[in-house]
């Protein structure tokens, strides 16, 4: 601990000591979960817009927690370079962004999996008519195709996010703990 002595009050600072590559590691995995989920969902109420129709809920949820994800890791490399991360902030964000992934893997999961599902849909009528030549009907099978896998990339990255979380909030518990010495 590092004590400075201001007038009559002293002041006493922690230095917290963060694993450098698993720090990295994690932006990075987190940097490309928040930029998938928000620019898939971008790209949906995109087509939702150019065909006249409403935006499920789900679709602004995920742009809004992809922004969000992003703005915090923002905020972490800032804090990262001033020497100011603190474990208890982290784990403080990383809970609340843990509950948003959570409630976007399960309302995706919902649309992907329940009912007359996008899943069973896309298995009927795209992966299973599929289309070749230089044709109208071969660009249109290859965007119901790209839409078909856009949801499934973003139903794992969710998934993938709400891991990658829980291992900060990890992380964070065993630097406030001073474990990485």
């Amino acid at each position: 601990m590092a004590r400075t002595i201001v007038g009559s009050a002293v002041v006493v600072r922690q230095k917290y000591y963060w694993p450098d590559v698993q720090l990295n590691i994690w932006t990075i995995i987190m940097l490309a979960t928040a930029g998938t989920i928000l620019g898939v969902f971008a790209e949906f109420m995109m087509i939702q817009s150019q065909m006249g129709l409403p935006s499920p809920w789900i679709l602004p949820y995920g742009v809004t927690v992809g922004a969000l994800t992003i703005i915090f890791i923002l905020i972490e490399l800032v804090l990262i370079a001033q020497r100011r991360l603190l474990p208890g902030i982290v784990l403080l964000f990383s809970f609340m962004l843990l509950v948003l992934y959570l409630a976007g893997a399960i309302g995706t999961g919902i649309q992907l999996f329940s009912g007359n599902n996008l899943n069973n849909q896309c298995n009927a009528y795209v992966y299973n008519m599929r289309q070749k030549g230089q044709t109208a009907n071969t660009l249109a099978w290859l965007q119901q195709q790209n839409i078909c896998q856009c949801w499934n990339a973003v139903f794992a990255f969710w998934i993938i996010g709400s891991v990658f979380l829980i291992w900060m909030m990890i992380m964070a518990s065993q630097v406030n703990a001073n474990q990485y010495d």
